[in-house]
């Protein structure tokens, strides 16, 4: 059963972190989640930016997602993790019980463009140890479709699999570029689904799209995508976790009494450490 497009959002730009400019669907007024996914941001900051970026700031119950297309930005947190990551890169930061983590745009002279993405846990693992996945472009694999090619971060595609591994989501998130007008792709059938436009119009089923627009798929076991050759866009499915969520900035649970907690916990800096 192929997939037809169920709302488009146009992402609004509004500022966010220090002196950068995010282009929001996801998080904001009128989509403030879309299970499992919380946030989804294009980010751009240009390469004279300055001392602009994300300084230290915590988190607590998901993870979040960074993928790179031009730029460089530097990742350190307090359990000890740091890295760069470069155009084609990804990282997957997964929160769990709680961490504090900067990520800032390293010199270049490239402006910093690229993608973030929070993709929520379930209750039973918001207290899980905080882990970081770091990807070099190198180790994404390029998968050759009916009709595309995508670079493929995490979820299998033609029979391949991503690098990020151990999701709870099970996510599928692929960069892709049509090599002919039409394509064909996947997707799992129940998972929550969008697509957005990196580069190139689009069309699903008839219903056209730009970039910098969210289409939100109904269910089903595929999707076509008509656009010129070349287009590029994410696709990113995730199976719903179906469980209230409790927000607070950066600290997304199931309670307001987890919260609360949360709150506590912060203020007695108890996200400075693995224990």
């Amino acid at each position: 059963m192929k997939r037809k497009v169920k709302t488009l959002f146009e992402a609004l730009a509004m500022p966010e972190g220090r002196g950068v400019t995010v282009h929001r669907s996801i998080g904001r007024q009128g989509m403030s989640e879309l299970d499992p996914f919380l946030l989804f941001d294009e980010m751009v900051l240009p390469k004279d930016s300055g001392d602009a970026g994300f300084p230290n700031h915590p988190h607590r119950g998901f993870e979040t997602v960074t993928y790179m297309l031009s730029g460089r930005m530097e990742h350190g947190d307090a359990v000890g993790n740091k890295g760069v990551i470069g155009p084609g890169d990804a990282q997957w930061m997964t929160a769990g019980r709680g961490i504090v983590h900067s990520e800032m745009p390293v010199a270049s002279d490239e402006d910093v463009h690229g993608f973030q993405l929070w993709v929520n846990l379930p209750n039973a693992k918001k207290m899980i140890p905080p882990r970081y996945q770091e990807v070099s472009k190198d180790d994404i694999p390029t998968v050759e479709g009916d009709g595309y090619e995508a670079r493929l971060i995490a979820g299998t595609l033609g029979g391949t699999s991503g690098p990020v591994t151990d999701i709870t989501a099970a996510p599928l998130y692929a960069d892709i570029t049509l090599t002919e007008e039409e394509a064909h792709l996947p997707i799992p059938v129940g998972h929550t689904a969008f697509i957005y436009g990196i580069q190139g119009g689009l069309s699903i089923e008839g219903q056209a799209f730009p970039t910098r627009t969210l289409a939100v798929l109904d269910d089903g076991d595929s999707v076509t995508i008509k656009g010129r050759v070349g287009a590029r866009f994410l696709l990113i499915a995730g199976a719903p976790i179906n469980e209230p969520v409790a927000r607070y900035g950066p600290f997304v649970m199931t309670t307001r009494e987890e919260i609360i907690q949360t709150i506590n916990d912060w203020n007695k800096g108890k996200f400075l450490s693995p224990s």
